[in-house]
């Protein structure tokens, strides 16, 4: 194998699995510690800087972090489930205990650079590009069919989830940026926005179309029956005060558990999410279906709707068929009829969340903007532009619903490539992180960060008790960690990127590294194919997608290998060396932004 180029950002990078995972690459390690010292303010002002919407985040993101998590790996044998940091719930702290930062806010551009870029939809996506784009001196004008802004994370989230005062407080930081909001205002035609001289046009309207389920029943029942999503909305606007007393939810989606708990809080006696697949293929977070479960919701899964069943218009209940879940020779889930008798469910109230679509009926076809069989846009995944250059689009309308976190990133893309685009510059040659290593060596055996390994087991968050949480659609359920939690939890992070750093010309293959190890992730051997390589390690290194670390030829002939998926970062290789080969250096990654993006590209 070739030696590790550690000038590579990347080989670092993802050794902070948690950042590497992060679609906005939010340095989790680098915040995490702010918050065990105390300084929330900071923790936020690190997280604003990614992901732009912290508290919201903090009780909503999907946390592609948490799977990601190195201590989920390696603390096998410490509690029944081994569990990772609660990262997600950390980043709530930072906003939950900041105080306040407004003057810690970029301001308003002193003058315009003369360019206007019009945003389609007032959500997360749109409001990244407006957050990135407006102190750099563009006229950025959202439009949005709702009079407020915030998109799906204000009308389509619950209350009991995610209080409006916080999506008022931080679309309120990108607003006061000078942006131009016009709320109440739909988009009924491209063409005609186009028309009205803006030099781009990002498109982040989100998926607002719910999937419906053409049964038997659907249209005589249809007064009780509802589109997830839309159901939602009318629950925010108040135009849904109360349900049946029995409800079924279809669906297995993040949207089936916001619906099911929305319908416990406004009357539902009897509410129960039906799902197709399995329980464990279902695609709400496992949170979600905890949290679901926690108040009472059974989940039925392997059941296919078959009809609505009604009396004279009046839904009374529904038909499935059960299956079984099977996968064929080359892995795919098919489900097959177990041959039981369908069940019927009774029920006065159905809401659909099988899913969402995109919809652009307000988007002409004979603009150069080409869709492709399924009526997508058809977008550079790199860039965000469409075959229109100087039409973008992010989030939800460019690739299918996913995560705040995802439109986050989406739009930290398509600003970069709006700025490139109108300042002549190739929107494909993208700006380069901004990358530091920093020693933490204070003394012979004392670091600059705390290397103690915590034993503790993942902190539970406090709920308020389940009379009051279903008593009100409006009180939030979450109370978040206390400052003592929140530091007790803060030391089970690993601190991963604080890394080894490994020094070839001082090493003297004296081996104490390697009895140290207590992962047993240092090995000296001789070098081979990767193949080779990694299964005769001191302990072989069975993660394919984490490289190794390997150092160039040493005196003897052979090379230093460390698996980097294992290793606890907690020094004691650096320690024990005698002549100071092994180095602990604090990683700190910050993914390009527009503001500053006209260096080196790649």
């Amino acid at each position: 194998m070739r030696p590790t180029d550690i000038a590579d950002p990347a080989v670092f990078h993802r050794v902070v699995d948690c950042q590497w995972a992060c679609p906005a690459h939010t340095p989790v390690p680098e915040y995490i510690r702010l918050i065990a010292a105390g300084r929330y303010a900071d923790a936020y002002v690190v997280n604003w800087n990614s992901n732009v919407f912290p508290g919201i985040l903090g009780r909503t993101c999907d946390r592609p972090c948490e799977p990601a998590c190195r201590r989920g790996r390696v603390e096998e044998g410490n509690g029944e489930k081994p569990e990772p940091v609660a990262i997600c719930r950390l980043k709530r702290v930072a906003a939950d205990h900041k105080g306040d930062v407004r003057a810690r806010m970029p301001k308003p551009a002193e003058r315009r650079n003369g360019r206007r870029i019009a945003c389609v939809g007032a959500g997360p996506a749109s409001l990244t590009v407006a957050r990135d784009l407006a102190p750099l001196g563009y006229e950025v004008v959202v439009f949005e069919a709702d009079a407020r802004a915030g998109g799906f994370m204000r009308t389509q989230v619950p209350r009991f989830r995610l209080p409006e005062a916080v999506i008022d407080e931080e679309v309120g930081y990108v607003l006061d940026l000078g942006v131009d909001f016009r709320g109440g205002t739909r988009i009924a035609s491209m063409r005609a926005l186009l028309a009205e001289g803006f030099d781009a046009v990002f498109v982040g309207c989100g998926a607002p179309r719910g999937r419906d389920l053409d049964l038997p029943g659907r249209q005589e029942a249809a007064a009780h029956i509802h589109l997830g999503i839309d159901w939602l909305a009318s629950v925010y606007f108040g135009h849904v005060t109360r349900v049946a007393k029995r409800v079924i939810v279809l669906g297995g989606g993040n949207t089936a558990m916001d619906c099911c708990r929305s319908a416990r809080r406004l009357g539902g006696e009897e509410v129960k999410v039906i799902v197709r697949s399995g329980f464990d293929e279902m695609k709400a977070s496992p949170w979600e279906k905890e949290d679901a479960m926690h108040e009472g919701i059974p989940i039925l899964d392997c059941r296919v709707p078959k009809a609505f069943v009604h009396e004279n218009g009046v839904l009374t209940g529904m038909l499935f068929e059960k299956v079984k879940s099977v996968r064929d020779e080359r892995g795919r889930r098919q489900l097959v009829p177990t041959g039981e008798p369908d069940e019927f469910h009774a029920c006065g109230e159905v809401l659909v969340a099988v899913g969402q679509e995109n919809a652009f009926p307000w988007i002409e076809r004979d603009l150069g903007i080409d869709f492709d069989q399924w009526g997508m846009p058809v977008v550079d995944p790199r860039t965000h532009q469409s075959t229109r250059p100087e039409v973008l689009f992010g989030g939800d309308a460019a690739f299918g619903p996913k995560n705040i976190i995802w439109a986050v990133a989406h739009g930290h893309e398509a600003a970069l490539s709006i700025d490139a685009l109108l300042s002549g510059r190739d929107p494909q040659l993208r700006p380069l992180p901004e990358v530091s290593l920093q020693a933490q060596k204070m003394g012979i055996h004392e670091w600059a960060y705390d290397n103690d390994v915590s034993l503790d087991e993942r902190h539970k968050v406090p709920w308020v008790a389940p009379d009051l949480a279903l008593a009100s659609i409006a009180r939030e359920v979450e109370l978040g960690f206390d400052a003592q939690t929140a530091w007790k939890e803060a030391q089970r992070c690993l601190n991963c990127d604080v890394q080894t750093v490994f020094l070839r010309e001082r090493c003297i293959e004296c081996d104490a590294c390697v009895d140290i190890c207590p992962m047993d992730c240092l090995s000296f051997t001789g070098n081979g194919e990767e193949a080779d390589l990694r299964p005769r390690l001191t302990a072989p290194a069975l993660n394919m997608e984490q490289p190794l670390y390997v150092s160039d030829r040493l005196k003897t002939g052979r090379v230093m290998v460390k698996d980097e998926d294992v290793c606890l970062h907690c020094g004691l290789c650096a320690e024990r060396c005698p002549t100071g080969a092994w180095e602990m250096q604090k990683f700190l990654l910050q993914t390009a932004k527009a503001c500053g993006a006209r260096g080196a590209a790649a």
